[in-house]
């Protein structure tokens, strides 16, 4: 085995006097060694012993030794192997770490225990986040969705103001008149509707602990579609509490900071009050964001279920809005609510936009689930 293979064996299996390589590691490699140490072999060796010194160190060294990704998954595990969620309201801590979706999700649900003297970098730390995923993500939903309501509202009776020229132009071409030099239309085509919102969206969003990343990618779908004139967007988050956070959504931000993860469910009070704002239900999406566990009175919450659908909403369940894999959900309020023609499944962040697109263009969406491999599994 050459040499290169042995140094990275030595340093997966940790030097243990069985480990087998007998290699010797050279002077940064043992600093390597000894970071990996601290988190993965920290009940042999000590660890990084809970001090905010220690804990500042160590991810100075790890940000020095391994790449963006890998120190993202390092400090995730940290968290969770060592409990060092409070050290995360230290704001020299906050300063050295390399934030990411679940750095943002723990800091949610730290939110209320935050010292003064910290949230201002805490918020720093979200702003990056967000604008990283703003600059990632908002033009292709931009596109997906603008791209989707402009062809489910083309008219061939446009007003004058709302006549789109180039595709009336294009369109008539072949009545090109010679003898007066211009083209006498067949056919105008336009776009009606434009002045005032086409579709209502509703994201109505559990905020329990294990829904952060979902909340976190809501936020940022959200804000976009906010800003899209021709969709009027709400923004709802629930616990056993509903608050609406739509008067937030131009800010992600403070959206975020807004929501408070972590308590109870109560699926049935939040769809009630969904039903509640809801106007206009033949020209309304509700997006409801939740692993279906309900706390509350789940024969009430399957009765509002019924009744959204039978007022003409189009109603989708998204179990997760993340990239963390297949999450664990209430298979039998999944099974009723498939038995009601409601698509039930989980969707990346990469694939929202185009499900948006879908669902504004009135596609059937367990059919488009199911192209993908992510609708649900039904036996």
């Amino acid at each position: 085995m050459e040499n290169k293979d042995l140094r990275k064996w030595r340093l997966i299996l940790g030097g243990d006097e069985n480990d087998g390589t007998n290699y010797q590691l050279m002077d940064l490699d043992k600093k390597m060694d000894a970071s990996l140490d601290a988190l993965y072999d920290s009940d042999r060796k000590g660890g990084l012993g809970g001090s905010a010194p220690n804990v500042n160190r160590w991810l100075g060294d790890i940000r020095e030794f391994f790449p963006s990704s890998v120190v993202k998954v390092m400090q995730q595990d940290a968290i969770k192997r060592l409990n060092l969620t409070s050290l995360l309201m230290e704001k020299e801590m906050l300063e050295n770490v390399e934030p990411d979706v679940h750095l943002v999700a723990t800091l949610m649900t730290l939110s209320r225990a935050i010292p003064e003297k910290t949230k201002d970098t805490a918020r720093k730390v979200v702003k990056r986040v967000v604008d990283e995923l703003l600059q990632k993500l908002a033009a292709p939903m931009q596109q997906a969705v603008q791209g989707a309501l402009n062809r489910s509202s083309k008219t061939r009776r446009p007003k004058h103001n709302e006549i789109d020229w180039k595709t009336t132009i294009e369109k008539n071409l072949k009545h090109y008149q010679a003898e007066y030099k211009t083209i006498i239309p067949e056919t105008r085509y336009g776009f009606g509707r434009k002045r005032k919102a086409m579709k209502d969206v509703v994201l109505c969003l559990d905020q329990s602990g294990s829904m952060g990343s979902s909340v976190i990618y809501s936020g940022i779908f959200g804000s976009v579609m906010a800003s899209i004139p021709s969709i009027a967007t709400r923004m709802v988050v629930f616990d056993t509490a509903v608050v609406d956070l739509t008067d937030d959504l131009q800010d992600p931000v403070d959206l975020l900071f807004g929501v408070q993860l972590g308590g109870g469910t109560d699926i049935d009070k939040a769809l009630t009050y969904c039903h509640q704002v809801i106007t206009r239900p033949l020209d309304t999406v509700l997006i409801l964001i939740t692993d279906l566990y309900e706390g509350g009175n789940e024969e009430d919450m399957r009765k509002k279920m019924r009744l959204l659908v039978e007022s003409g909403v189009q109603f989708i369940v998204l179990l997760a809005l993340s990239d963390d894999g297949a999450p664990s959900y209430d298979h039998n309020n999944a099974k009723f609510l498939a038995d009601l023609g409601v698509p039930v499944f989980a969707c990346t962040p990469d694939k929202f936009p185009d499900m948006m697109a879908a669902a504004l263009s009135k596609q059937d969406l367990s059919v488009w689930a199911a192209s993908l491999d992510i609708g649900l599994k039904k036996g």
